[in-house]
């Protein structure tokens, strides 16, 4: 349920705001146990997403590192190793 929620911080390219997003639709998911809410938990569904994707990049853009940017591509294939030492090719 929560692959999208990765780190997000200090990247090359930067985050986007889609990105942030779905991990902050991703966590309101997890807390909430709906996948999708019914018609009258909705707009309070919604309304965490959006509040916790604004509250996310603005944390996100006030952290400050003297590391190096990470590269996308890196560590997606990191990820791809240790996916593949796990479970197989």
């Amino acid at each position: 349920m929560c692959r999208n929620i990765r780190t997000l911080f200090n990247f090359d390219p930067p985050v986007t705001p889609e990105e942030v997003r779905a991990a902050s639709l991703q966590f309101v998911r997890k807390i909430s146990g709906f996948n999708k809410p019914s018609k009258a938990n909705e707009a309070a569904f919604q309304a965490a997403v959006e509040q916790i994707a604004v509250i996310s990049n603005r944390f996100i853009h006030s952290l400050e590192t003297n590391a190096p940017p990470r590269s996308r591509e890196e560590e997606a294939a990191k990820a791809k190793a240790r996916a593949a030492a796990r479970f197989g090719d």
